[in-house]
């Protein structure tokens, strides 16, 4: 009888590390802001007497008063800190958080989150990228529009933007470039984190467990694999702290030195895996999914429980995403184009990204969305925030509680109410906690038309210029977007109709549109007319709505419909 075959022993060339270091995305994603004076040459020396001076407060928290004060920035500003702060923090029972609209202020930022957020303001983005495949770029990508013509003779900071063929950095080359931002700057982090305890002679800088605990605004740890473990749990020097007693303080070396060396492991593990990943078969845990040959139903999308959802590629097709499809809570939809896109889900974070020529309609956003390199592309949103980065010929129909964020270089953007539904928006709003009586679609705030986060080099002198701001739609040109019902029967919500109200003037062209299309049909079906000539008159404006449906584009959603 052979001898059993005993199982190999053999060690895993690219083993796993313990645990690993993640940088969260949402911070470097949704939280940067291009205003020059919240960018500091030196974080810690900027930062460190702001720390002293509000170190004094009982709660230890910030209102937007006192931002503006330290920094020296307007209110709008100061406001526009502690918004976005909120919408990137880490805690969800922060009562930042769940503050209403008109309470943030009196809530104010947790001083130590608010120093992790100013510090990551000095943060470069990685470069884009270029497409692996340049000819299908080019097949899907809109053709020059008449700002091209003149953009080429202006100067760099519209060249910037004209260069319009770019893709995002992968997921794994941006959280590689995030968490090597992040080694690189560990020491000063964690310097503003500590606390100075009096040692023999001289002071020695400490770190508590709940100022560990801040670091979760910019890290995240897996533990074996499994996702999601609390800061302190992960920590060898706060894992097994009793919870009935307070933890003791670690020395500030001690974490510094736990940190890098857990740092550069996670990193020497993504390189592995990216490496990996070029010169062996795609893996589909971290992979970027092209949708160019995508229908509604056989498109796939990258779903992970950290890593966004990825919609890349949909190309002169229509798109459906339920909330049952989406195992996320946060959406990229990158490089479409000639298309409809319908995302009907509750989410957490949204990033429309270098797309064109299309519709894309999102649910409903509860932290933010991001609309950043777009041309030509209507679109509908519902969230509590939006941020718009060098876009051009676009339409935003917003329902947002915060005022829109404009920023880069961007033309001819139009604003206007939020001008749709579907069955179950109301429910997915009431989940992510938007409001429907506060829309402030109108009141835009533009910042810097430089963005300095984004590692190019920029011409003297521009960099405190202010973006080209929006303009209302007419109230003539503005319709309703009516969601197809794919699913009949299948949708148990409420909803009936748009749930933000309209402005009186919006509603006003809305109901003498309809009293029009009243009218008009009234008088045709009145005509004095004999069954020939209404048999005429009938085929007469079949032929000028399909002439519409092939001139508009609409006639592909038609299609999509019946292929359903």
């Amino acid at each position: 009888m052979a001898d059993p075959i005993e199982p190999s022993t053999s060690p895993d060339p690219n083993p796993i590390p313990a645990t690993i270091i993640h940088p969260r995305r949402e911070p470097f994603d949704h939280g940067l802001i291009p205003i020059q004076k919240l960018i500091f040459n030196d974080p810690v020396e900027a930062l460190t007497p702001l720390k002293q001076k509000l170190a004094s407060s009982s709660t230890q928290r910030v209102d937007s008063a006192a931002v503006a004060q330290l920094l020296q920035i307007s209110s709008d500003h100061a406001r526009l800190v502690i918004e976005t702060l909120a919408s990137v923090l880490h805690s969800e029972i922060d009562p930042l958080v769940a503050a209403r609209p008109v309470d943030v202020d009196s809530v104010g930022a947790d001083l130590r989150d608010l120093i992790l957020f100013l510090y990551i303001q000095s943060y470069k983005r990685l470069l884009p990228r270029s497409h692996k495949d340049p000819a299908a770029v080019a097949d899907v990508w809109p053709s020059t529009s008449a700002f091209d013509g003149y953009l080429s003779a202006l100067s760099p900071l519209q060249l910037v933007r004209s260069n319009s063929r770019r893709f995002m950095p992968s997921p794994t080359d941006e959280e590689a470039h995030q968490l090597s931002f992040l080694q690189k700057h560990l020491a000063n982090i964690l310097s503003l984190l500590s606390e100075p305890v009096e040692g023999e002679g001289e002071e020695s800088p400490v770190l508590t467990m709940e100022g560990f605990e801040h670091l979760g605004f910019l890290i995240q740890f897996d533990d074996k694999g499994s996702e999601g473990v609390p800061l302190s749990q992960a920590a060898p020097f706060f894992a097994n702290s009793d919870p009935d007693m307070p933890a003791v303080p670690v020395p500030v070396s001690q974490v510094h030195d736990w940190l890098l060396q857990t740092i550069a492991s996670s990193l020497e593990h993504f390189t592995e895996k990216a490496l990996a990943k070029e010169n062996g078969p795609s893996s589909g845990s971290d992979q970027d999914v092209t949708m160019a040959d995508a229908s509604p139903r056989s498109a796939k999308a990258l779903l992970s429980v950290r890593s966004p959802c990825i919609i890349e590629g949909v190309s002169k097709s229509s798109y459906v995403k339920q909330a049952s499809d989406i195992n996320n809570s946060s959406v990229k939809v990158i490089n479409c184009h000639d298309s409809t896109i319908y995302i009907l889900a509750p989410l957490r974070y949204a990033v429309i990204y270098g797309c064109s020529d299309a519709t894309i309609v999102l649910g409903a956003v509860g932290k933010a969305v991001r609309v950043e390199h777009c041309e030509r592309v209507h679109v509908i949103i519902a969230a509590k925030r939006v941020c718009i980065a060098n876009c051009r010929e676009c339409v935003f129909f917003l329902g947002v509680n915060q005022r829109p964020l404009v920023l880069g270089d961007n033309h001819k953007l139009q604003v206007a109410p939020y001008n749709t539904y579907y069955s179950q928006l109301e429910e997915h709003m009431t989940e992510v906690g938007i409001v429907s009586t506060i829309n402030r679609w109108d009141e835009a705030l533009p910042v810097g038309a430089v963005d300095p986060h984004d590692s190019l080099s920029h011409p003297a002198g521009v960099s405190d210029a202010q973006a080209e701001s929006t303009t209302r739609l007419d109230p003539d040109q503005f319709t309703n977007f009516l969601i197809p019902n794919w699913f009949e029967g299948a949708s148990t919500g409420s909803t009936k109709d748009n749930p933000f109200p309209l402005p009186d003037a919006y509603l006003t062209s809305q109901q003498r549109n309809q009293n029009n299309l009243s009218e008009i049909k009234q008088i045709l079906r009145e005509a004095p007319l004999e069954e020939n000539r209404k048999r005429e008159l009938s085929s007469a404006l079949h032929v000028y709505f399909r002439d519409w449906l092939y001139a508009s584009g609409n006639i592909r959603q038609l299609y999509c419909l019946q292929g359903d």
